[in-house]
């Protein structure tokens, strides 16, 4: 029966292929906008290639390691992993690279035809990152029905995740922060003014980092997902092969319903961007909570388990998902008091600003953190950890939507730096503006589910590994009177702050470079700023994909070194302790900053909107301020944790034969 999920991955990859067509027959404007776009999408292609090379050589030192020591299945599985989420990353990229000059140009016929553009835009990155997932698991275990390479392939994708979203993070934001410090606050221009010498490679920085980094960081949660739950339904139910098909059916039947989904989202007659974005996502959920009954029942009677044991915890992550955007919208928003608070400080300077910032992340933890308690509360109430297993499945079985969502975001944010740079008359910028004011936001929300999911599934990776111990014949008691736990979860607890430190630390040297050469070339080029002479973008550019090439690399093996050294040093105990230890500071931390980043970055929309001030108030310039701090919690720091403490989940997995 692994043909029909082979059969739906295929169909998915099929649908983005039909959406590509569509887009390529658009216009793609005239003059000015061209060129602004192809040097978006050559600096962009530019960065990938030699980020290739770079995690290439990575990849294939470990591939090695891997074949020699657990078998050549083993290595291709990761090479497959780390392929695959390359694929949709790139190619997600290349599209959003593509349309976003196209979403200007139909900002001329108003917003109903730049809205449906830029969501096919991002639609094609959300289905190729499920279908390549879902054919990647299904179809590589149709082949070699054994689950260590199945892992090896997991560990494959959340290496190259955790990759592209510290360098595309490092990327985006060392770009972003150098053009905000000199063009707004020194210079007074506008974010997307062609005067800035940042200006191209803060647009490039938007779809390496945004695009091609989040397609990456879900592809490997999705994957990661299936696998584990394979993994422990085969621990659990030995010798059912229902166990393998019940977490692949459901992704299928996401699949399924987020394609039937997005022709839903059509703007309404109250012409909000928001409402039609979401019709999907809700007409998607709807879809998906009707199909999980056919495969509840089919599942059920199959492993000789009640409907409920299934379909409830099915339920409970798709009510999960759809409660982290509520939640994230609230904490995020210009619309609510959150982010309007943080706009208020602002009167009284850049201090209370930070402050006021600070405390919105840590506040918006609570809901978030209550509503995955009261996720694992039921599904694990209801079905024991495989009930877990399935409600984050269930959860990730709606990514196809999600990450077109996502991806969504970087497509407008470029839309509108187009417009910005090539002069387009006002009525269009009002278009684009409005498109990309929605991005923000729903680039926040997809961060945090993609935190969510990302918890609850390295949850699913540690029952997966006290399983396999418990089947290697060693009775682990994972007791808090161990000393070697409570070390454990100490070292544990530690790296994602460590993680999020290196990550800062590299995107504040790469921005420090780039207001030094801005500075330079106002400075030097004479007419800049009168607007007759031209920057230097190509010089930016290089600044941050050197740094972001250079400064990725120690924080990326952090999480594969350290279940290494302290599975062999201190043993599994200890190593467990070590795994969730990372997730609840992980969770946290993810949540905070980037709940916290994004409430900056709207509070300063808010006020450019024309409030407290507006554009050039003293309010305004402390508003940068915090947007500025907030960029790499929110883009760099925060979202990379996701992959991080998964791939901590997935090296225990592979050793621990190694240590029993």
């Amino acid at each position: 029966m692994l043909y029909l999920p082979i059969i739906i991955a295929l169909f998915s990859l099929v649908f983005a292929g039909f959406l590509i067509r569509q887009i390529k027959r658009m216009s793609s404007g005239t003059g000015k906008m061209l060129a602004v776009s192809g040097y978006i999408r050559e600096g962009a292609m530019s960065y990938l290639k030699r980020q290739s090379k770079t995690i290439g050589i990575v990849a294939v030192f470990l591939f090695l390691i891997l074949w020699f020591s657990l078998g050549i299945s083993t290595g291709v599985g990761f090479l497959i992993g780390a392929l695959f989420s390359g694929v949709a990353g790139f190619i997600g990229m290349l599209v959003s690279t593509r349309t976003n000059v196209k979403v200007a140009e139909a900002a001329k016929g108003g917003l109903a035809p730049a809205l449906n553009l830029a969501f096919k835009g991002g639609a094609v990155t959300g289905f190729l990152v499920v279908g390549l997932g879902l054919l990647a698991v299904s179809g590589f275990y149709s082949i070699i029905s054994d689950l260590k390479p199945l892992i090896a392939l997991g560990f494959g994708a959340s290496l190259i995740s955790v990759f592209a979203r510290l360098g595309g993070g490092i990327y985006t934001k060392a770009a972003d922060v150098g053009a905000d410090l000199v063009g707004k606050i020194e210079k007074g221009i506008p974010e997307d003014d062609p005067r800035n010498p940042a200006v191209i490679a803060d647009q490039v920085g938007d779809n390496v980092g945004d695009c091609a980094g989040m397609a990456a960081d879900v592809f490997e949660t999705y994957v990661v997902t299936l696998v584990a739950a394979i993994l422990l339904g085969v621990l659990l139910f030995p010798g059912q092969i229902a166990a393998v098909m019940l977490p692949l059916y459901l992704g299928g039947v996401g699949i399924l319903s987020s394609i039937l989904a997005s022709f839903l989202v059509k703007l309404g007659k109250n012409k909000n961007i928001m409402a039609a974005l979401y019709k999907g996502l809700l007409g998607a959920s709807l879809l998906a909570a009707f199909g999980f009954i056919w495969v509840a029942k089919n599942s059920a009677q199959a492993l000789g388990i009640s409907f409920w044991q299934i379909y409830l915890p099915a339920i409970t992550g798709l009510m999960v998902a759809g409660g982290m955007f509520l939640i994230t919208d609230y904490f995020t928003s210009k619309k609510y008091k959150p982010v309007r608070d943080i706009a208020k400080a602002s009167e009284t300077g850049h201090a209370t600003n930070i402050i006021e910032g600070l405390s919105v992340g840590m506040k918006a933890t609570t809901l978030p953190v209550l509503l995955i308690c009261l996720g694992i509360l039921i599904s694990f109430g209801v079905g024991g950890m495989q009930g877990l297993a399935i409600s984050v499945v269930s959860m990730l079985s709606l990514a196809g939507m999600i990450v077109a969502l996502d991806s969504y975001g970087p497509i407008t944010d470029n839309a509108s730096g187009i417009a910005e740079m090539s002069g387009l008359p006002d009525n269009i910028r009002e278009v684009t503006d409005s498109l990309d004011a929605v991005g923000n936001t729903t680039k926040a929300v997809t961060k945090a589910y993609a935190i969510a999911s990302a918890g609850l599934a390295a949850l699913v990776l540690f029952a997966a590994y006290t399983q396999e111990i418990q089947n290697l014949g060693v009775k682990a008691l994972f007791s808090l009177g161990d000393y070697k736990i409570i070390i454990g979860l100490f070292l544990g607890g530690l790296l994602p702050y460590l993680f999020a430190s290196y990550a800062m630390t590299a995107v504040s040297k790469a921005a420090s470079q780039v207001v030094s050469e801005v500075r330079r070339q106002f400075k030097e080029i004479s007419g800049l700023m009168e607007g007759t002479a031209k920057p230097e973008y190509g010089k930016c550019v290089d600044i941050v994909t050197r740094s972001a090439l250079k400064e990725m690399l120690i924080p990326a093996l952090i999480p594969v070194l350290t279940p290494i050294l302290v599975g062999f040093i201190l043993g599994p105990e200890a190593l467990g302790g070590l795994l969730i230890g990372s997730i609840i500071t992980g969770v946290f931390v993810a949540i905070s900053m980037t709940s916290g980043g994004a409430a900056w970055d709207n509070a300063k929309k808010y006020i450019e909107d024309g409030n407290l001030g507006g554009k050039g108030s003293f309010a305004h310039q402390a508003a940068v301020t915090g947007d500025t701090v907030g960029d790499p919690y929110k883009d760099t720091a925060g979202p990379a944790i996701n992959p991080m403490i998964k791939v901590l989940n997935i090296v225990a997995l592979l050793i621990v034969s190694f240590l029993v």
